[in-house]
């Protein structure tokens, strides 16, 4: 077995791939079309403007890894598919661990309220109340903290949409505990708090492509920093 359970994402074109189709225009997809995508630590924070591919990436690695789980009918490991979603996730090899270990989740803000759901069905709560009766972000951070002890993938995009400031940092504990836990996590991320998780790679969805960054040098860190020291240099121009 592999040190992660997933360790490259490679493009591999099947019947029915589309040369046209739109997302091979994102310089990331572009990138993982010409020399795919290797992980090497733990845990990779995806951060980039809106529009760069930062969930069309993720949906399509999380549902391609979900078409070769078994034994899932009592371990949900996402909310399902969506309409929106490409078909990208039919033309990925995932190359990791062999057999593939049956921990984690796919979480996605719009899906959490199904995902909650199927995870109650799935089953029995040591209280209760059930997930989706909690605010959303203590049921996000429950849903995770309950997680059975077991190595696996977690695919988070955006798990901040759920939570407050004291919550990410609650989250970043439980995304150490996964780490050495054996599990893997991969999350796209507009939270500067989210993207300091220690130890984590960042890399940065940019008009040429995927690049290695420093929590310190990421756009959004910088933004941030310039409009909390000063709000009404950017509120004066709306």
């Amino acid at each position: 077995m592999t040190s992660l359970p997933l360790i490259r994402v490679e493009l591999r074109q099947r019947a029915s791939f589309d040369p046209d189709a739109w997302y091979l225009d994102l310089p990331a997809i572009a990138e993982l079309r010409t020399v795919g995508l290797d992980f090497e630590a733990p845990i990779t924070v995806i951060v980039g403007e809106n529009g760069s591919g930062k969930s069309t990436l993720l949906e399509a690695i999380a549902g391609h890894w979900e078409s070769s789980l078994t034994g899932l009918e009592y371990h949900p490991w996402s909310a399902g598919t969506s309409p929106e979603d490409t078909d990208l996730r039919e033309h990925l090899q995932c190359i990791g661990a062999d057999p593939r270990p049956q921990g984690g989740c796919f979480l996605r803000a719009e899906a959490m309220h199904t995902a909650f759901s199927r995870a109650d069905t799935a089953r029995p709560r040591d209280t209760d109340q059930a997930l989706n009766q909690l605010s959303h972000g203590q049921s996000f951070l429950r849903y995770v903290g309950d997680r059975p002890i077991e190595q696996g993938l977690w695919v988070l995009d955006e798990p901040e949409a759920a939570l407050s400031f004291h919550a990410c940092l609650a989250l970043i504990a439980v995304l150490g505990e996964l780490a050495a836990e054996g599990s893997q996590v991969i999350m796209a991320t507009h939270s500067p708090v989210l993207a300091a998780c220690p130890g984590a790679d960042i890399w940065e969805l940019t008009e040429t492509g995927i690049d290695a960054r420093q929590w310190d040098e990421l756009d959004m860190v910088r933004n941030w920093r310039a409009f909390l020291d000063e709000p009404q240099r950017y509120l004066r121009h709306l």
